[in-house]
C-alpha cells in the first residue's frame, strides 16, 4: 500500500463464492500463472549461468514463443493479463535481488505456494458494484462485508484461494477518506510480551489472548487424523489437510483482527509511538518459546503500526534492540546488573523504586524516544552500575504501506 497525491491506496478484501464454471477457470488460471513463472525463471537462470540477463522485455516475448508450441499451448486458453502480471512480478523479485534486499527467487510449488493470479485494467469489468474477469461471462459472487470508497474504481484485482479453500478477491483502489488526523501532544512507548500482548506507558495492559493455545486441541486432533492419512490417498488427505487448514485460518483471522483493532486505535490517540527493536527472527530460535512469540505476531503488530502511522501523520520510532528498557530504572535512571525473565516485580536499588518490569520498559522507551524527537540524540543520560552498557536509540525509517 503506498501514499498518493488523492489519498492512500488500499487493498480491500472480500470472499467470494464462485460457480463451478469460475473455479475451473480460476484453478486453470493459478496453474498457468505458475507454469510461466517457473519457465520464465528457469530461463533468466540458465542465463545467468552463462553471464547474461534477461529482463522483462524478453520474457514476454518468450512468453508469446511458448504459446505457439505444443507443449505450452494451453496457456492461450487463460488471459494473457495474470501471466503478463507474474513476469512483472519475477521481474520485481530480481530487482529486489540484484539491490541485495532479497534471496534469489524461488520457484514455485504447486502444494505449498499461494493461489492467486493478479489482473489489471484490461483484465476485468467492475461496473454497478459487479465484477467480471476476463474469460468469465458471469459476475463473482462477492460478499460485500464493507463498502468500497464512493466512486472507487479499482487498478488491480488479485484472485486468490486460500489452503482452507476460501475465495478472496482483492481491489487495489484510491480511498481518499483516509487523511492526515490532527496533530495532538500525545505520546506512548509501547513494550510487548507474552504475559500481556502489549504494555503501555500509560500503565495499561493489553491480555495475550494466546490464539493458537486456545485452538491447540482443535488443531491437534485435526492433525491427528491427518496423519493417518495414507500418502497417494488423495481425496481423504486432502479433506483432513483442509481441516487442519482451517484451524490455521481461523488462528490467523482472529489475530489478524486484533492487531487492527490494536493498532488502528494507538495511532488515532497518539502523536508519537515508540517500539523497541526486536530480532524475531532470531528469537524463536529459541525452542522454549518460540510458539507463544510467533503466536503473538510482534512483527505483524509493528508492520501495521508504521503503514497506518504513515497513513494518518503519525511518527513511529524504534527503539534500538540493545537499550535495556527492563533493567533501567525509569526514576532515577540507575541499571540493574541482571534481570531474569522470571522477575515481573524489582526495587531499584538507588532511589527504592518499585516497578512493574513491562511498565517500566515502557516508560523507558517512550523516554527513549523523546529523547531522540527533540535533540536527535544517540544516548540517553543516565546513571549505570559497572559494567553496564548505554541505551541507544534509533529512529525507524517509514515503510511503504
Amino acid at each position: 500500500m503506498s501514499v498518493a497525491t488523492n489519498g492512500v491506496k488500499r487493498a480491500f478484501k472480500y470472499r467470494f463464492h464462485p460457480t463451478d464454471a469460475q473455479a475451473a477457470e480460476l484453478t486453470r488460471t493459478f496453474g498457468c500463472v505458475r507454469k510461466v513463472y517457473n519457465t520464465a525463471l528457469a530461463a533468466r537462470t540458465e542465463a545467468w549461468a552463462r553471464q547474461e540477463r534477461v529482463n522483462y522485455n524478453q520474457t514476454s516475448a518468450m512468453l508469446t514463443a511458448w504459446k505457439k508450441t505444443e507443449e505450452l499451448a494451453f496457456l492461450g486458453d487463460v488471459s494473457s493479463v495474470p501471466l503478463q502480471q507474474t513476469l512483472r512480478h519475477l521481474q520485481a523479485a530480481f530487482t529486489q535481488f540484484f539491490a541485495k534486499r532479497a534471496r534469489y527467487p524461488r520457484f514455485k510449488s504447486r502444494k505449498r505456494s499461494r493461489k492467486s493470479a493478479e489482473y489489471t485494467v484490461s483484465g476485468f469489468r467492475f461496473s454497478d458494484g459487479e465484477l467480471t474477469l476476463a474469460k468469465m461471462s458471469e459476475p463473482l459472487d462477492i460478499v460485500w462485508s464493507r463498502p468500497l470508497p464512493q466512486g472507487a474504481k479499482p487498478s488491480t484485482v488479485t484472485v486468490s484461494q486460500d489452503a482452507a479453500g476460501r475465495w478472496f478477491v482483492s481491489m487495489l483502489c484510491d480511498d481518499p477518506g483516509v487523511k492526515l488526523l490532527p496533530v495532538t501532544d500525545a505520546a506512548v512507548g509501547i513494550d510487548v510480551g507474552l504475559d500481556h500482548l502489549l504494555t503501555l506507558s500509560t500503565g495499561e495492559k493489553v491480555v495475550n489472548p494466546r490464539h493458537e493455545r486456545r485452538e491447540r486441541a482443535r488443531l491437534a486432533k485435526a492433525q491427528r487424523e491427518l496423519s493417518r492419512k495414507a500418502r497417494g490417498d488423495g481425496t481423504n488427505r486432502a479433506k483432513a489437510q483442509r481441516k487442519v487448514a482451517k484451524v490455521h485460518a481461523r488462528i490467523a483471522d482472529r489475530r489478524r483482527d486484533l492487531l487492527h483493532k490494536l493498532t488502528t486505535r494507538l495511532v488515532r490517540e497518539n502523536q508519537t509511538l515508540v517500539i523497541e527493536d526486536l530480532t524475531v527472527r532470531n528469537m524463536v530460535r529459541n525452542h522454549m518459546l518460540a510458539r507463544a512469540i510467533s503466536d503473538a505476531s510482534w512483527s505483524e503488530f509493528r508492520s501495521m503500526l508504521e503503514y497506518k502511522a504513515a497513513w494518518y501523520g503519525r511518527e513511529v520510532i524504534v527503539v534500538d534492540r540493545f537499550f535495556p528498557s527492563s533493567k533501567l530504572c525509569s526514576v532515577c535512571g540507575t541499571l540493574q546488573n541482571r534481570m531474569p525473565l522470571s522477575v515481573r516485580t524489582w526495587t531499584c536499588d538507588n532511589c527504592g523504586t518499585t516497578h512493574d518490569r513491562d511498565v517500566n520498559a515502557a516508560n523507558n522507551l517512550l523516554a527513549a524516544g523523546l529523547a531522540v524527537t527533540v535533540c536527535g540524540a544517540g544516548v540517553r543520560p543516565q546513571r549505570s552500575s559497572p559494567g553496564g552498557q548505554s541505551a541507544t536509540k534509533q529512529k525507524s525509517p517509514r515503510r511503504e504501506p
